[in-house]
């Protein structure tokens, strides 16, 4: 059987979900450094719109979600005039700065239920379902997805942490491999070369471009993991992208069995790839060895960041929509280490994801 793309898998899995028969076509997603036509309209006038339009805007408005901290915490009361921010070295003009507590949050949680994870999966479950119960409002979602030999999605967008809590408390190690049915729904093997993998690259993929890429606002993803990928079709770099046009702020949390791993005669190497993932994306890893007590630190962590978030937005003084990458800089007085996406991709209509 030959490969099929994770789209194409994505889309099977929500359809089984909702149990709908519809016939499917692959579809060529075109180049992102493909620019598109020029167009002589000009920029709309964001201004006066309100906060939650003004994301919607387009690649006219570049918004960036950031925390600030220093030795002692994370810094509140920072206001426009705190803080400096360039694109491809070229300094920009802030346009709106806000503390964000208020903008509606969309969680994925991705579950690592690979085999390497089968003394932790317990740990993982109680800590990110009281995770999720302390987080989520009624403005929030969250999504929940596991992946090993597949991706599944074992609980769509949804404001209720006991339905969340059912979903993940019923995902377990290798569920999808023994059973059958359509992939990418828990119903059998995704495709693949390697059915003995883990598919991480796939999952942060899917989460960000399928899932993700539409919702506006704040856009999280909690990885609980050890790290490790093995057999996806995206690689680290396209599920990177991919999160980066989405504007999601990854948190990959490692947690490992670090003596089954030598036990099994294996170099635990599960790190350097998910720091990349998180710095490129504004978020950052988080490691809590096989500890419950360092898990439930790590999900309070993440908890204070949402909270002393900012929301800086800028007009780009680069406003050809050509579909390459921006490179954001940003700064806000010396001590404080600002933690933000690292640029973006100058993308139009609906492919555009500055939200």
């Amino acid at each position: 059987m030959g490969i099929v793309r994770p789209g194409l898998l994505w889309v099977l899995s929500l359809l089984a979900l909702a149990s709908v028969a519809a016939p499917l076509q692959a579809q060529e997603s075109t180049s992102p450094d493909a620019p598109p036509p020029a167009s002589t309209a000009p920029p709309p006038d964001v201004e006066d719109l309100p906060a939650t339009q003004r994301l919607k805007v387009g690649v006219n408005l570049v918004n960036v979600y950031f925390s600030a901290r220093d030795k002692t915490g994370f810094a509140a009361g920072l206001t426009k005039n705190d803080c400096d921010v360039a694109e491809d070295h070229q300094p920009q003009t802030i346009k709106e700065f806000t503390q964000e507590k208020n903008l509606p949050l969309t969680i994925g949680i991705l579950l690592d239920t690979s085999g390497s994870q089968e003394h932790v999966l317990p740990l993982e479950q109680d800590s990110g379902a009281r995770f999720l119960r302390e987080v989520l409002t009624k403005k929030d979602e969250a999504f929940l997805i596991s992946f090993d030999v597949n991706v599944d999605l074992l609980a769509d967008f949804t404001d209720s942490p006991n339905e969340l809590k059912r979903a993940i408390d019923k995902a377990s190690i290798n569920a999808a491999s023994s059973s059958a049915g359509i992939p990418g729904i828990g119903g059998g093997p995704m495709p693949t070369s390697n059915p003995r993998g883990t598919l991480l690259y796939d999952a942060v993929y899917l989460a960000s471009h399928d899932k993700l890429q539409a919702q506006v606002g704040r856009k999280v993803l909690i990885i609980l993991t050890d790290g490790q990928d093995q057999g996806s079709q995206e690689t680290s770099k396209s599920a990177i992208e991919a999160a980066q046009k989405a504007n999601v702020i990854v948190y990959p949390i490692l947690i490992a069995d670090r003596a089954g791993y030598a036990a099994a005669g294996m170099i635990y190497t599960g790190s350097s790839q998910m720091e990349q993932l998180a710095h490129e994306t504004g978020g950052r890893v988080i490691n809590v060895g096989n500890s419950g007590r360092k898990l439930e630190d790590a999900f309070d962590q993440i908890q204070d960041e949402l909270r002393t978030q900012y929301l800086l937005s800028y007009t780009p003084t680069n406003k050809t929509a050509d579909g390459k990458y921006r490179h954001i800089e940003m700064e806000c007085g010396k001590g404080l280490k600002v933690q933000a996406r690292q640029g973006y991709y100058a993308l139009t209509g609906e492919d555009n994801a500055n939200d």
